[in-house]
């Protein structure tokens, strides 16, 4: 697969940022790494991209949200009846962390 690679001075600008110095690593392989790279990007380039990313996630008008209004919550012998783990105004739950799980 033949894609453009990168020259001299931007590899050694790479380095630079990177804080890397050509006495510390094998230039032959990063290059070669760096080469495999950007032709990665040459691949994904050749997809559409033009679609607004926003579209993917669901959109919530504002005459959809419930309204502002205080209604009154469960008693707690409500609440009791929901699980027989309930003790001391808290739920009950598996342990999750910690030895045994």
């Amino acid at each position: 697969m033949a894609h453009k690679q990168i020259d001299q001075q931007t590899l050694e600008n790479l380095l630079y940022l990177s804080r890397l110095s050509p006495e510390s690593t094998d230039m032959d392989t990063l290059k070669k790494q760096v080469d495999e790279i950007v032709g990665y990007f040459e691949i994904l380039s050749k997809y559409d991209d033009s679609e607004n990313p926003y579209d993917a996630y669901p959109s919530t008008k504002v005459e959809a949200l419930r309204g502002d209004e205080i209604v009154t919550g469960l008693e707690i012998t409500d609440v009791k009846k929901v699980s027989k783990d309930f003790m001391d105004g808290y739920f009950q739950v598996p342990k999750v962390l910690g030895e045994g799980v």
